[in-house]
């Protein structure tokens, strides 16, 4: 059984459901989920905000903290992971945000990847540096992600 396969069983034993607000990957971390059969169990949707307007719009991401810090910051990840969430009516929230590259964002340098996790016990944010291309940071987040979110649902 693969990882992600696994990783929707624990949430199927919990009865729990899982959405997505993808900035960074842009809908990577939804179809690596849904590339299992039977994921429309456990999935519920997910939001791919790559523009920053649409962080603000469709996530709820407060306006003055995108305004105050940019679009890649801890609290990002975490608003972001709140507000899929909240707008998808799921147990559970994950949110992404970083830069890829090849060039920094905001003075944020690339590989720079904060994940958040929003569950029924609160939030939580994890910050990472990835090394490579834009296609291996971007890989890189959606690895990291789906792993660290199955570590929670241990």
């Amino acid at each position: 059984m693969s990882a992600v396969a696994a990783l929707l069983d624990a949430l199927r034993r919990r009865g729990e459901t899982v959405a997505t607000a993808e900035s960074l990957t842009a809908g990577l971390v939804a179809a690596a989920l849904t590339d299992v059969p039977g994921a429309s169990d456990v999935v519920r949707g997910g939001l791919v905000v790559y523009a920053t307007d649409l962080k603000a719009e469709l996530a709820g991401v407060d306006r003055d903290l995108l305004a105050q810090h940019g679009a890649v910051h801890p609290r990002v990840a975490e608003m972001l992971a709140d507000g899929a969430r909240r707008r998808c009516g799921a147990h559970w929230g994950l949110g992404l945000t970083g830069v890829a590259g090849p060039d920094p964002q905001d003075g944020v340098m690339p590989g720079t990847v904060h994940l958040g996790f929003a569950g029924p016990g609160g939030v939580e944010v994890r910050s990472v540096r990835l090394d490579g291309d834009r296609y291996s940071v971007r890989a890189a987040a959606v690895r990291v992600a789906l792993e660290h979110f199955a570590d929670l649902l241990r």
